[in-house]
């Protein structure tokens, strides 16, 4: 298959973004690549807005705790009411972001936080530390991976849940100097066992107070002589991450992770090679190496161009975006996410999503292919995800609660109203003889196409719209559109 220029920019699209939005599709025939990426650059350089969620009650009782300045001075009511009002507002941070994956003009940048997210994978319950963090991981997407490294690793989120508030001088936590080692940098295997014990002593006293700010407890920290990667020294964490960047395994693991992310899971380790170089030469800059990715001719052989299975958030914010609409009940998208397996805010565990063919089995891939059809129909959800109360934090009982009371897309006949007219616009030049070709090549990003003779059989011919809306829905509901 020649791969057109639309579906070049499509694929530069679902790549560096979330894919084409309605308003935006028909230009893709013509525009070329190299304008389309500085497009994207251009709309991302702005500093991102921090996404704050938490209500009155739950930033009342924190600022009340930090003026008190101790959490046992707290009532158990208080606790509990806190702990209840971040896994609702964790909800609230969830569907605010996806909002921006959808409609921001920044899509370049809410692509990488995504990919950060799951990079620097992390589960607390608490809305301030996890509000901070995703502003860490957006503000620092596309700038140096050395600044997002590091503020990372001093965010309460991060030192919470790899355990260094207790990471104390002759009582030394390996947890989270491990980890900055195998999943943030180097990968595994690139590092001795005294390697992990001498970091761990160099992060002694790295902590946070309650006001969420990091902070160095000297009384804590261990300040003998330590030996890490060949060198010694009286280390601290900073220096630290200071030698771990000075290894050029760590740009390669990084690059290699962005490659099999944003390009192709086989890795082409010639060209992840290459990259990793210039990766380290620019000193760790990201938007540089995604520019050396993006901009290349490479990046759109045919071998690349629909070979990424779509993650639960891809699906759904892609689909969003060709579809302009309207929800009745947007918390429906949480149920989609829970069932489909990727809860932002909730990775499975320290290393993240694994992504690939882990999206796919049995069950998600016929709900998959259902959603196109319960969005055009107003469809009943009726969805009864694998209960997993430990990723979902204690949300089971509100979820059960919310499908009795709630289905999703299912409420009324208004449920999810998509602009169809707006859709329709994409293919407004487009002759009815060469109106299913467009569809589908606007639709699909695979050199396999689902039988034109086929598809007609469950077209709706009766107007214009009702054809290009029946071609589109069929085409979303087919195993092909679950690759980008």
């Amino acid at each position: 298959m020649q791969v057109s220029n639309r579906v070049k920019n499509q694929h530069l699209l679902w790549r560096a973004a979330f894919g084409p939005m309605a308003e935006n599709a028909a230009s893709l025939d013509s525009l070329s690549q190299k304008k389309l990426w500085n497009r994207l650059l251009e709309t991302s350089s702005k500093e991102p807005l921090k996404i704050e969620v938490a209500n009155n009650l739950a930033d009342g009782l924190m600022k009340g705790m930090q003026d008190l300045g101790h959490l046992q001075k707290l009532s158990t009511e208080q606790k509990k009411a806190i702990r209840e009002q971040s896994r609702e507002d964790l909800k609230n941070l969830n569907l605010r972001w996806m909002d921006e994956m959808i409609n921001s003009e920044a899509q370049f940048r809410e692509k990488m936080s995504l990919f950060w997210h799951g990079h620097f994978a992390c589960r607390v319950i608490n809305i301030f530390y996890q509000q901070q963090l995703l502003h860490i991981v957006r503000a620092n997407a596309t700038g140096k991976f050395s600044d997002l490294l590091r503020a990372v690793s001093k965010s309460p989120s991060m030192l919470q849940f790899l355990n260094n508030q207790q990471n104390r001088k002759q009582r030394p936590n390996e947890n989270f100097a491990r980890e900055v080692m195998e999943l943030f940098t180097m990968g595994r295997g690139n590092y001795t066992e005294t390697d992990v014990k001498e970091a761990a002593r160099a992060f002694t006293g790295w902590g946070f107070n309650l006001q969420g700010e990091f902070v160095f407890r000297n009384n804590q920290h261990d300040d003998g002589s330590k030996t890490f990667l060949g060198k010694t020294g009286n280390f601290n964490g900073d220096d630290i991450i200071d030698i771990l960047l000075e290894q050029k395994q760590t740009a390669w693991f990084i690059t290699q992770k962005i490659y099999r992310y944003f390009v192709n899971e086989k890795a082409d380790e010639k060209r992840v090679s290459w990259l990793a170089g210039r990766f380290y030469e620019n000193e760790y800059d990201i938007k540089k190496l995604m520019e050396d990715i993006f901009t290349s001719d490479w990046f759109y052989d045919e071998k690349n161009v629909g070979a990424k299975i779509k993650s639960p958030v891809e699906l759904i914010v892609g689909m969003r975006r060709l579809l302009p609409m309207e929800l009745e009940n947007d918390s429906a998208q949480l149920l989609f996410q829970r069932a489909l397996g990727q809860i932002l805010f909730y990775p499975p565990n320290v290393a993240g999503w694994p992504g690939g063919k882990s999206w796919i089995d049995s069950s998600t891939l016929m709900l998959r292919l259902r959603i196109p059809q319960m969005i055009a129909a107003n469809e009943v959800v009726n969805i009864h995800p694998k209960n997993d109360d430990d990723i979902m934090m204690g949300q089971m009982q509100d979820e059960k609660k919310k499908l009795k009371k709630n289905t999703g897309f299912g409420i009324g006949n208004s449920a999810a109203v998509v602009d169809w007219p707006m859709v329709t616009k994409i293919f407004e030049k487009v002759t009815r003889e060469d109106l299913l070709p467009k569809i589908s090549e606007t639709v699909l990003q695979t050199k396999s196409r689902v039988s034109n003779v086929i598809l007609a059989k469950y077209l709706h011919s009766e107007s214009r719209e009702a054809y290009i809306k029946s071609a589109i829905i069929n085409l979303m509901g087919t195993p092909e559109y679950q690759l980008c």
